[in-house]
């Protein structure tokens, strides 16, 4: 971060968010006899900005389609929020999304950044910072996924708050982890009553999901891949990224779509002094991101405690974003 920059955010929080050292999340997961890798990691500098490419293919429907949603609701939103709010985003990312509520509410005084990506994250509020200079705007490196705490001088009581969780990403969760994680948001604002505007992927034909997750451009085989050029660059593995293919199929008992990596061949792989074997076709899992109908959420949002103000969807009802409150 440029010397010069340093005073346009209020502050700069580094919470460590890799408690789980990427490394120790590798050996864990290909370790096992169902191979994984957490989706969290993703979101190293390449990553993030491999994930801003996937979000303006065609295919992908999602974000242009959250995004008209909330150029959409911005007057009706504004009426049910009320005065003074202080904005908290979850995995901000490049924070595209929150410039269209920190530009149509005229009530925001805060805005609060939560997420893993630690340049990325100074990139993108800085670049807030110096677009709304009458919002106070904080960055928390944090991995927002597990328990934390706020910083003792950033401690939020007696405000207006409005959690916001957009791009679907409540979906990465499983249902019974959903729930817990929003407990925890909101219990992150200790005796603050608030709301929680999210955005929610909903079910549908099978063959748009599919095209949205496997792009012909694949953009987001790269991205899926990332994780193991990752750990080649700092772990000093020696994958060979052109003997893994991606895949990213729909489970319909599930709900959820799921990404693989997917072995070519019988191979080892190196990472230290300790070698890793892959037989041909065996997959590494990489992610899940589960759909919903109405219905289920709001039933979902209802055990985290969130009483249902309304819901959002476009045309197709192909997404849709809810708000809730909690006391």
């Amino acid at each position: 971060m440029d010397i010069q920059d340093i005073h346009l955010l209020k502050s700069f929080y580094d919470l460590e968010p890799q408690l789980e050292k990427f490394g120790d999340a590798v050996d864990k997961g290909l370790k096992s006899e169902n191979k994984s890798l957490p989706s969290k990691f993703f979101y190293d500098g390449r990553g993030s900005l491999l994930f801003d490419k996937i979000c303006k293919l065609q295919e992908y429907y999602l974000t242009r389609t959250e995004v008209a949603l909330l150029n959409k609701i911005i007057p009706e939103f504004s009426s049910l929020t009320g005065n003074n709010l202080h904005l908290i985003e979850f995995g901000s990312g490049s924070s595209e999304k929150v410039k269209i509520l920190l530009s149509g509410l005229q009530s925001v005084r805060k805005y609060t950044a939560i997420d893993i990506s630690r340049d990325h994250l100074r990139k993108s509020t800085i670049e807030l910072a110096r677009k709304f200079p009458k919002i106070q705007v904080t960055a928390i490196c944090a991995d927002y996924t597990k328990p934390m705490k706020l910083p003792t001088s950033l401690k939020i009581l007696n405000e207006n708050c409005i959690i916001f969780f957009p791009g679907s990403s409540i979906g990465n969760f499983s249902p019974f982890e959903a729930v817990r994680f929003l407990k925890s948001a909101i219990r992150l604002l200790e005796k603050t009553s608030g709301g929680l505007l999210i955005g929610v992927d909903l079910k549908k034909d099978e063959e748009i999901l599919k095209a949205a997750y496997n792009d012909p451009s694949n953009v987001t085989a790269a991205f899926n891949l990332n994780l193991l050029y990752r750990a080649n660059k700092e772990l000093g593995a020696n994958f060979k990224l052109s003997q893994f293919s991606h895949e990213a199929c729909y489970n319909k008992n599930q709900g959820r779509i799921e990404m693989y990596l997917i072995s070519q061949m019988e191979q080892n792989v190196l990472i230290g002094n300790k070698a890793y074997s892959f037989t041909v076709g065996e997959k590494i899992h990489t992610e899940n991101s589960y759909k919903y109908d109405i219905a289920e959420f709001c039933d979902l949002a209802k055990l985290a405690g969130l009483d249902l103000v309304k819901v959002w969807t476009d045309p197709k009802a192909l997404y849709s974003l809810h708000f809730y409150k909690f006391y």
